[in-house]
């Protein structure tokens, strides 16, 4: 490969820095700065949960959706936003998810109430799918050689740990000092600097634009996932599965995806080129991404409320114990590509499973009282496991893709992110609620009603103790610490289930990493991306 790379800036000048190849890695940087900062959204609210529901009262299902509904919104409209980048620029749309993120994150903080921060959430999550499938496209257009786009895919994977993971450290710092609405309004400032940065440095790049783009069959696809994660969450949030609206969601859910894929077959010009299902790499590395998301999630969830509501531990101090998980999914991400070199994506995404349950499994040994070196040394397994997981799934699947296909292939394993968090968040909730509730149906002294309002969650068991008062507020208080406890048990064991499945799965991978001989190359060593005012506006139908 030649020693300098170009891109097309938006005016067509070359970017400052191409000289010598730097480009390209300033342009990693940009993304990375964007996938932070959606990374740190999706999590950065859980340790606001407690805060949250003390000011706006929201109910059980409007808390979960509060949680949920931005990788649900995200999840439902990744397919729309990356193949719309293919078709009209992906530095255009991602530039666009910046400002509707600014927005939504502004109407988010001054939520009065719970509705409002639901559709604030929801718009963060139409945010989000403009960027995140960007973010990753971008970088497989600019780093044709797999060892170097191995090299970029362990920094940008190690950042979404480390935004993932760190949010509820920034949420707990900003909770000590500030009101909960901080949490969201901290993006302002950031956007505002990322939208002219952007602008400035990154390559416009567009895919396959032959013939119209699909919008009939992107909204199918968005209608689809919606309604497959609506019935998932109404069931994990206590609703029945077997109730007419859970139902109908699902079943109109799953016929819009039949009928997208069906579409998909018969265009000329298809969103999605669904013979990349066809690879097992590829197929394989997205089912290994909803595993590990599914297990872990709503685990997350789970464990922020444990350390604040069992434990006792401020929000602040929450998320100072989630600093070795951070470090440790950070240093997993940087030294992926070598790891992946020297032992392949089979042993290495098998690992990785492997070890993330394991840490997993040393959490079951979490009582109602602080053991400090039992999480650290859970939360750096966790955070060593989780990403090496990740890391080889997001290489191979991304390798697999063509070129052209790049946003929608990156949609779709971004699809399978938030689909796997989203669901996980709805199963292990599920699994957490109906271990958690039985322990409180017949605490003595504590009548029916109040039984029953305490066993939709913690926070409101407390609440119900603090009214009832005496020796009855107690006896509640303290058993329902010690059933949240169980439940929390029997939701680890679960999700080690989850994680061992993923580490069969992954034997399908291939065993080794196949670099072959970089592609055809320009002179400048990268395929130009097509400026802004090459993208012609039919391409727009």
């Amino acid at each position: 490969m030649s020693g300098s790379t170009t891109a097309t800036a938006p005016s067509g000048r070359r970017v400052p820095g191409s000289q010598g190849g730097a480009n390209r890695w300033l342009v990693l940087v940009v993304l990375c700065v964007s996938l932070l900062l959606v990374a740190v959204d999706a999590t950065v609210l859980h340790v606001a949960v407690p805060a949250v529901t003390e000011d706006l009262k929201p109910g059980g299902i409007e808390l979960l959706w509060i949680v949920d509904v931005y990788p649900l919104v995200c999840a439902s409209l990744l397919i729309l936003f990356g193949t719309l980048g293919d078709r009209v620029g992906r530095r255009r749309v991602l530039l666009l998810g910046y400002a509707l993120f600014g927005v939504a994150s502004a109407v988010a903080a001054m939520a009065d109430n719970a509705q409002v921060l639901i559709a604030a959430r929801a718009l963060l999550g139409v945010g989000g799918a403009m960027i995140m499938p960007a973010t990753l496209s971008i970088l497989r257009q600019v780093f044709p050689d797999r060892r170097e786009r191995a090299v970029a895919i362990g920094v940008w994977s190690a950042v979404a740990g480390i935004g993932a993971a760190g949010g509820p450290l920034l949420g707990g710092f900003l909770l000590e000092h500030f009101w909960w609405g901080s949490v969201f309004l901290i993006n302002i400032p950031l956007m505002l600097v990322s939208l002219p940065i952007g602008r400035l440095l990154l390559p416009e790049s567009t895919g396959d634009r032959d013939g119209p783009w699909d919008v009939v069959g992107a909204l199918m696809a968005a209608g689809g996932l919606f309604g497959i994660v609506f019935a998932v969450k109404r069931a994990g949030g206590g609703e029945s599965p077997f109730g007419m609206t859970t139902l109908l969601s699902f079943f109109l859910g799953a016929a819009l995806l039949v009928g997208f894929v069906r579409r998909q077959r018969r265009r000329e010009h298809p969103l999605i080129d669904l013979s990349m299902f066809a690879r097992p790499a590829f197929s394989t590395s997205l089912g290994c991404i909803v595993l590990a998301m599914l297990a872990l999630v709503g685990l997350e969830l789970v464990a922020a409320q444990y350390l604040q509501l069992v434990l006792g531990l401020s929000p602040l101090e929450t998320g100072m114990r989630l600093v070795p998980l951070t470090v440790a999914a950070m240093a997993a991400g940087l030294a992926g590509s070598k790891l992946l070199h020297r032992f392949g994506p089979r042993t290495m995404v098998a690992c990785g499973f492997t070890l993330t349950a394991v840490a997993v499994l040393v959490l079951t040994g979490l009582g109602d009282e602080v053991n400090d070196p039992l999480l650290l040394l859970s939360f750096v397994l966790l955070g060593l496991g989780l990403q090496t997981t990740l890391f080889g799934s997001y290489e191979s699947m991304l390798s697999e893709a063509p070129q052209a296909q790049a946003g929608g292939a990156a949609a779709i394993g971004e699809t399978s992110y938030q689909l796997g968090a989203g669901i996980g968040i709805a199963l292990l909730g599920s699994v957490m609620n109906a271990a958690y509730a039985p322990g409180l149906s017949s605490v003595q002294g504590v009548p029916a009603k109040e039984s029953a309002a305490a066993s939709h969650s913690l926070g409101e068991a407390y609440e119900v103790a603090s009214g009832l008062g005496g020796g009855a507020g107690a006896a509640l208080r303290v058993a329902a610490r010690e059933s949240f406890v169980h439940g929390l048990h029997v939701t680890l064991l679960v999700s080690a289930g989850l994680l061992l499945l993923g580490a069969l799965m992954a034997l399908k991978l291939p065993r080794t990493m196949e670099c072959g001989a970089p592609a055809e190359l320009p002179e400048q060593g990268v395929p130009a991306p097509r400026s802004e005012a090459e993208v012609p506006a039919e391409s727009l139908r």
